[in-house]
């Protein structure tokens, strides 16, 4: 059990390193470090379930045509539906 909980562990830190350069962020102070790794576990998570196999390739593909994100976070672009 100890085990697999390291192997979750690492996959996790090894996609947030190699993927989103954790350990090459200049964010240092207070709560800023946890708050970053938590965004980056969420975007994982995120990815995960929708299937996504490669993150790094998925995350590539959303930051070359950010428009990509909006229907994953369930946000459209309606503009017949703007304003109140």
């Amino acid at each position: 059990m100890i085990r697999g909980h390291w192997g979750v562990e690492n996959s996790s830190h090894h996609i947030r390193d190699v993927t989103f350069a954790e350990n090459a962020s200049t964010v240092h102070t207070g709560t800023a470090p946890r708050a970053m790794a938590t965004f980056c576990n969420l975007a994982i998570g995120i990815l995960k379930i929708l299937g996504a196999d490669n993150i790094a390739k998925t995350t590539r593909a959303i930051r070359d045509n950010p428009e990509r994100a909006l229907p994953v976070l369930g946000i459209t672009n309606t503009p017949e539906n703007c304003g109140t």
